[in-house]
């Protein structure tokens, strides 16, 4: 295979991988102009449109989701290669895609992101916030960040923090007027703020745990969202109840009143933020130096400790 061939078959994946040709050029270090131009070579060459172009989207032809799926895994296979034979020691180098919960984002790596930069200089961090579900190797990420019970197969997983519980919450002044719920039960009497899964559109049910004894619920109100930035200050404005992993904001409201825990006794425990990425690739230095400013390992403190399951 010429060297021309390789980078024509490279920018395909690449461009297919991302679903976008300005992703793939940021990726692949090239202008846009540029790698349109390496994608009309190799259409020319093999005499067949690969790509269907709108101004919006890009996606595989026929022929050219065949020849993705045969392209792939052979050029992902060579990338472990070279990976394997320079070692752990290598340079962290390259881009970075990491696909990651709004709340990871936020938790854990924001407050890192200037360490991180500034001492791998040769990496470029490419963060998709999405709080659906994603598959992290079909779409070319490197890793992803989901709670425990929500890690895909086959995937090698960090935890990142210790377990989360989940809060039932609401306003002083909407208790105030509708009464505090002590069951579960009592949550039909009450307006609920929901949140809808990114990706499925489904409702997320409330699930309640106490003495062996788990209950699912799923109540109605006028608030409905897929996003703390929504879902929180609803809860805070008395809107209804609102039940949702104890993150900083929900805490903070909790420590100076503006919202109220209730149904405490009935609220469980979740798995909290995993880092999981493909078992079947060889982990990049640019990702292993990733999880550990994550893990804080990177300054010589304790942090928290990482392991897999």
């Amino acid at each position: 295979m010429r060297g021309s061939d390789f980078a024509e078959l490279k920018a395909f994946v690449a461009v297919v991988d991302r679903a976008s040709f300005a992703r793939a050029a940021d990726h692949l270090g090239l202008s846009r102009s540029a790698l349109s131009q390496t994608i009309r070579q190799l259409e020319s060459r093999l005499g067949v449109r690969l790509l269907n172009r709108t101004t919006r989207s890009v996606s595989p032809t026929e022929p050219g989701r065949r020849l993705h799926e045969r392209m792939a895994p052979l050029l992902r296979d060579m990338d472990d290669a070279v990976a394997q034979a320079v070692g752990a020691n290598a340079r962290a180098a390259g881009t970075l895609r990491i696909n990651t919960l709004s709340m990871a984002a936020k938790k854990v790596i924001a407050p890192r992101l200037g360490r991180f930069v500034h001492a791998h200089p040769d990496v470029v961090l490419d963060i998709v916030i999405e709080d659906g579900l994603s598959d992290i190797a079909g779409e070319g990420f490197d890793a992803g960040i989901r709670v425990g019970a929500r890690l895909q197969k086959d995937m090698v997983a960090v935890r990142l923090t210790p377990d989360f519980e989940l809060l039932a919450v609401a306003s002083p002044d909407y208790l105030a007027k509708h009464g505090e719920p002590k069951t579960p039960d009592d949550l039909h009497r009450h307006a609920c703020i929901n949140w809808r899964f990114p990706g499925s559109g489904k409702i997320a049910g409330w699930e309640f745990k106490k003495k062996g004894k788990t209950v699912e619920f799923f109540g109605d109100g006028m608030v409905i969202a897929n996003h703390q930035d929504i879902v929180v200050p609803a809860a805070l404005q008395g809107l209804g109840v609102l039940y949702a992993y104890n993150d900083d904001e929900i805490a903070e409201a909790l420590r100076d009143g503006r919202l109220k825990r209730v149904l405490a006794d009935w609220s469980p425990t979740v798995p909290g933020l995993y880092l999981y990425y493909s078992s079947r690739r060889h982990m990049l230095p640019a990702l292993r130096a990733f999880i550990d400013c994550l893990l804080d390992r990177d300054i010589g403190q304790g942090g928290m400790r990482g392991s897999k399951s």
